[in-house]
């Protein structure tokens, strides 16, 4: 079959639609670059939450639970507070009490700009971009410019996912905590049932956190319930998973190290396989109380209000991009029989 890209309309929006190696996936340049849809046609397999009657406007109401949402800057920052090295930026107070914090950011809720799409006999890939500076509205709170650049290549390799962060500010460091707030469909199988999911995430330490959601700087070792991540019994739905925020290990995929986690419908043996690269040091674990048919295992580059922690950054992951610095990560999506 012949791989594509091509432009069309969806319910409100422009998307480029992929086709690739048995594979479909639809980038809303228009939502933050949103991966809205990802399907493996030949299996069976729906990546993400979708839904056909869905509209852009319902989407862009809360982007954080559709798709493959991009945010930055990403959870939360007590009390809208975000101190770097060479600044302290108060950020928009935008979850209230008992929260109060400044939560998800505004990259994913951009028109980004199409650069170019295309196909050959190897892949179908889209390039999309965004210029942050003083038209954007959040440049009140972050007056730091930026311009980020994604790109996707689908084959039968699967989905990957390639963002490119370039500090073009020329005075100012550029903060940097990075995420993807991925939301898995339950069940993501045609025909198939939600209590046959598990999923597995190498989990490292638990990172404690108190009733705002922010860390207490508490790293507790794995207990049993923990565990279950590790051992690829966990069943995340049907249940309330609230932001359980873990330090990123290794697991094992066919003998061989994988960064990343697998979710497995158990009826079938059918796998969705989620890879990241190695800036992505931290697993949060969520379900929206866990009855909406998605869950979101969420890749972080750095802990939940990491630059105002007293923790390390060699620990927290919190990064500064210089003037003319690059920062850039990797994910794909595949399936397994």
């Amino acid at each position: 079959m012949k791989n594509t890209a091509e432009k069309f309309e969806w319910n409100g929006t422009t998307c480029i639609k992929l086709e690739a190696g048995g594979y479909e996936a639809w980038v809303a340049n228009e939502i933050g670059s949103n991966v809205i849809r990802l399907r493996d046609n030949e299996n069976g397999i729906e990546f993400f939450r979708f839904k056909e009657n869905n509209t852009a406007e319902k989407i862009k109401q809360s982007p954080e639970v559709w798709g493959l949402p991009t945010l930055y800057l990403p959870n939360r920052f007590a009390d809208g507070v975000l101190r770097a090295s060479d600044a302290v930026y108060q950020l928009p107070v935008n979850e209230k009490e008992p929260f109060n914090n400044h939560i998800h950011g505004f990259l994913h809720k951009r028109a980004h700009e199409v650069v170019e799409y295309s196909s050959d006999d190897n892949c179908a890939w889209v390039k999309t971009r965004y210029v942050y500076d003083e038209n954007d509205e959040f440049f009140e709170y972050l007056p730091v410019r930026f311009t980020v650049e994604y790109t996707f290549t689908l084959s039968e390799q699967g989905l990957e996912q390639n963002i490119r962060f370039v500090n073009t500010d020329g005075v100012k460091v550029l903060p940097m905590s990075l995420a993807s707030h991925t939301t898995i469909n339950s069940p993501f199988v045609d025909g198939g049932r939600e209590e046959d999911i598990r999923l597995t995430v190498p989990v490292g330490k638990r990172c404690e956190l108190n009733e705002r959601c922010l860390p207490t700087e508490q790293l507790k070792v794995p207990n049993m319930h923990d565990l279950e991540y590790s051992n690829g019994v966990k069943l995340p739905v049907l249940r309330v998973i609230d932001n359980e925020m873990y330090f990123g290990e290794y697991t094992k995929l066919d003998g061989e190290n994988f960064h990343g986690v697998i979710v497995e419908d158990t009826a079938s043996g059918k796998k969705i396989c989620y890879e990241v690269s190695e800036e992505y040091g931290f697993w949060i674990i969520w379900n929206d109380r866990g009855f909406n048919h998605f869950f979101c295992p969420e890749p972080m580059t750095a802990m939940i209000d990491a630059p105002n922690l007293k923790l390390s950054p060699d620990i927290t992951g919190y990064r500064e991009i210089k003037p003319g610095g690059v920062f850039e990560t990797h994910e794909r999506f595949f399936t397994k029989l």
